[in-house]
C-alpha cells in the first residue's frame, strides 16, 4: 500500500491543539483504506480505544447514514476530491440524543456561514449536499456520570463538487463556496473545534445547540415526507434534537425516521 504525504496534512498542528485536552490523542493518516469508521470500529472491538483522528486520502467502501455509500471523489488534477475522516474517543454523555446534529454544526461553524443543516446528519448549501456525519458507537463499560462508549464519528466532505450521477440529492463541493480551498486546509479548520464540541456535548448535551441547529436549519418551513409516508411542515428540532412536523393530526416529534424533501424554499442566509 503506497505510503501517503504526511506534509500534505496538518497532523502536527491538529495534535498540538487537542491533545493537552484529550491525553492520549494521536492523527493518522492512511493513503487508502475501505471505510475509516470501519477501521475504527474494528479496532476497537479489539480494545484499541484511545482517541484518534484517522484521515483516509481515499476509500474504496465509505459508509453513510441508513447503509448508503459515500462516494470518494478522485479529481483528475490530483487535488483530493473530498475530505474523509472518523473521529474515535470514549465518552459518557448523560443522554446521547442529538449527538449527530452536534456534529453538524461545528462542522457548519468551522467551515462557512452559508451551510445548512439537514436533520438529522447532512450539510447542505443551497438544496445540495455537501457533506454527511455517520455516528456509530461500542458499549465500552461504566462509567460514574453513567454509561460509557467508543463512538467513531465518521465525516464525508465534499472538497469539489461530484457528478450527480445515480445521486438522490444533487451534491455540492466546498470549493462552491471556498475556491482554493484543499482537503488538508478543510481538516484544519474543522479537527479542534469538532473534538472542542463533542467534549462539550458531553458535559452539557445538546440543549444549549438548539437555537444554533434551528438557525441553520434547512428544513425549517418545508413541506417533508417521512418514510412511513406522514407528511407535514417541518418546525425545526427540540432541546433533545428530535424533528419537530406539523401534520394534520398534530405536532410530532420525530426521532428515527428517514425524511424526504417535497419542495425545497429558497435558501436564506443562516443568522449568526
Amino acid at each position: 500500500m503506497a505510503v501517503p504525504d504526511l506534509s500534505a496534512w496538518p497532523c502536527e498542528d491538529i495534535w498540538q491543539a487537542i491533545e493537552p485536552g484529550l491525553p492520549g490523542f494521536t492523527v493518522e493518516v492512511l493513503r487508502e483504506i475501505d471505510s475509516t469508521n470501519a477501521e475504527l470500529m474494528r479496532r476497537a472491538r479489539a480494545g484499541q480505544t484511545e482517541p484518534v483522528l484517522l484521515v483516509a486520502e481515499h476509500q474504496h467502501a465509505g459508509r453513510g447514514r441508513l447503509g448508503r455509500q459515500w462516494i470518494d471523489q478522485r479529481v483528475a488534477t490530483g487535488r483530493t476530491g473530498s475530505l474523509m475522516f472518523s473521529l474515535g474517543l470514549a465518552l459518557a454523555p448523560a443522554d446521547w440524543s442529538g449527538l449527530s446534529l452536534a456534529v453538524g454544526l461545528s462542522l457548519a461553524h468551522s467551515l462557512h456561514a452559508d451551510i445548512r443543516l439537514k436533520w438529522p446528519n447532512d450539510l447542505w448549501w443551497r438544496d445540495r449536499k455537501l457533506a454527511g456525519v455517520l455516528v456509530e458507537t461500542l458499549n465500552w463499560g461504566g462509567h460514574p456520570g453513567g454509561p460509557q462508549r467508543y463512538v467513531v464519528i465518521g465525516v464525508g466532505i465534499n472538497i469539489v463538487c461530484p457528478s450527480a450521477d445515480g445521486l438522490h440529492t444533487a451534491p455540492a463541493g466546498l470549493t462552491d463556496l471556498l475556491p482554493d480551498i484543499t482537503a488538508s486546509q478543510a481538516l484544519h479548520y474543522v479537527a479542534a473545534p469538532l473534538v472542542a464540541a463533542v467534549q462539550q456535548f458531553e458535559r452539557r448535551g445538546f440543549a444549549p445547540l438548539q437555537r444554533a441547529f434551528n438557525a441553520r436549519d434547512a428544513l425549517a418551513q418545508v413541506s417533508v415526507t417521512l418514510s412511513d409516508g406522514t407528511q407535514g411542515m417541518a418546525r425545526g428540532v427540540d432541546t433533545d434534537g428530535a424533528l419537530l412536523v406539523a401534520t394534520s393530526s398534530g405536532l410530532h416529534r420525530i426521532t428515527s425516521a428517514e425524511v424526504s424533501v417535497r419542495a425545497l424554499h429558497p435558501p436564506m442566509a443562516p443568522h449568526a
